[in-house]
């Protein structure tokens, strides 16, 4: 397979407006523990500024307890810093998305694809099978081609003979978009 140069990936970084700075900064004069969630939050959103995170983990990543999660959760979601989307039947795993007027990762236009896609964040303490953690066999992986790159000719072909394809390399594979 002829592959073109890697594109650069994206940054680490999200972007905000100035209006809302000056209005986390007053979050943070207000409610600090909320401040602090939404900075965790914002942290860790996805492209879509969204992220699925345990109430537990959110206690970890700020060192607060668990009703402060809950009462910070709360305000930021009674004053439009976030939308809460329950993932389980606790309550206690949500989908965080973030108000896009706040801060946002990637490209302005076309924030919103879907009602929320979102990067998942468990930490090793929360899942079940940890002991697992690395010995369980690679799931199979369905080889793609991405943009730009193109498949080798296999099989009999003209004289010479085309080298056969590699496995798990078949023709006709789909292409992948890659943003």
């Amino acid at each position: 397979m002829t592959r073109l140069p890697e594109r650069k990936t994206r940054g680490t970084w999200v972007q905000t407006e100035r209006a809302a700075h000056e209005e986390w900064a007053q979050l943070i004069i207000r409610a600090p523990k909320a401040a602090a969630v939404m900075h965790i939050l914002t942290a860790r959103m996805g492209d879509n500024n969204a992220v699925v995170i345990s109430q537990r983990e959110l206690q970890t990543a700020t060192g607060i307890s668990r009703p402060t999660v809950q009462r910070a959760l709360a305000t930021l979601r009674d004053e439009n810093w976030i939308e809460v989307w329950q993932v389980g039947e606790s309550g206690t795993v949500n989908a965080y998305v973030v108000n896009d007027r706040v801060a946002w990762h990637g490209s302005r236009d076309g924030i919103r694809r879907s009602l929320f896609t979102a990067t998942v964040a468990v930490s090793e303490a929360e899942q079940k099978n940890r002991s697992r953690i690395g010995e369980s066999t690679p799931l199979h992986r369905v080889p793609s081609v991405f943009p730009g790159e193109m498949q080798l000719p296999s099989g009999e072909g003209l004289p010479p003979v085309s080298q056969p394809f590699f496995d798990g390399m078949e023709p006709d594979l789909p292409a992948t978009l890659v943003e």
